[in-house]
């Protein structure tokens, strides 16, 4: 039977992490590699890293701390590959095949398009040709209009005026291997999935959906997977301000009766 995945994400802004809410309010909350190496060690299934810089200037340099400073988001990525052994996603400023590739050479399994992708649709096509649609996710993100859910592009920013069904199930069809599907009302808020979006996309299409915004609690991983056809469940903030919150993720998870790999540290009747 298909397990299902529990996958922190993390945000990098200008080098480091953050904590989001509503994609416009932003908390600094420390080292990208030091969590990395945190979650890595917690049973994270695998690890999402977006950057969502405006800019391309990275300062890593803490004197207090001692971190070597990185000049740019790739610097990044080869320090976080080096210290874990999960499959890693990463997205952020990716607007050629080229940038999808320097990104798979130096450590990531995957890689997350999201305005691009929407711009250029063609692309997804090309890039599955290329390195095979199992490296292809497509972010989504998506705020509530009315009883439907219209994309956002240019990082939450612009309305696209297209339903999030149409543009997933559009994506799929060119090559995409897996959603990334991410409530812009619900990120930060801690109240939950936005249930009816996640039931809606998994329903319309056949490649894995990964739900993403809203997570508050372990039992609202439990709800978008008992009520929706999601595989996976996603969050950010969650995961960084509880202690083995992997752990305490999947043990709930299992106690819900869901299909989860278990970390061996975790005893369950």
């Amino acid at each position: 039977m298909k397990k299902n995945r529990v996958i922190p994400i993390l945000l990098l802004k200008n080098g480091w992490l953050v904590q989001s809410r509503g994609f416009h309010k932003y908390n600094n909350i420390g080292n990208p590699v030091t969590s990395v190496q945190r979650l890595s060690q917690w049973a994270s299934d695998e690890l999402i890293f977006l950057d969502i810089s405006r800019d391309d200037n990275h300062d890593l340099r803490r004197d207090d701390q001692g971190y070597e400073n990185r000049k740019d988001f790739l610097e990044i990525i080869q320090d976080v590959a080096k210290v874990t052994f999960m499959p890693l996603t990463v997205g952020g400023r990716i607007r050629s095949l080229k940038d999808m590739e320097k990104r798979l050479l130096i450590g990531a399994d995957k890689v997350a398009l999201n305005t691009k992708a929407f711009e250029n649709p063609e692309i997804i096509s090309e890039a599955a040709a290329e390195f095979g649609s199992q490296c292809i996710v497509i972010s989504v993100d998506v705020k509530a209009q009315g009883e439907g859910h219209e994309v956002f592009i240019e990082g939450g920013s612009s309305a696209t005026g297209m339903q999030a069904v149409e543009w997933c199930c559009q994506a799929e069809s060119l090559g995409a291997g897996e959603i990334l599907l991410n409530s812009i009302d619900r990120d930060g808020a801690g109240k939950g999935y936005d249930m009816p979006l996640l039931q809606s996309v998994s329903d319309a299409v056949s490649i894995p959906v990964i739900a993403c915004g809203g997570a508050g609690e372990w039992l609202h991983f439990a709800e978008a997977l008992k009520k929706t056809r999601v595989d996976a469940v996603a969050a950010a903030n969650i995961f960084h301000h509880i202690d083995q919150s992997v752990f305490y993720a999947k043990k709930t998870l299992s106690e819900q009766g869901i299909n989860v790999r278990r970390p061996d540290i975790i005893k369950i009747n």
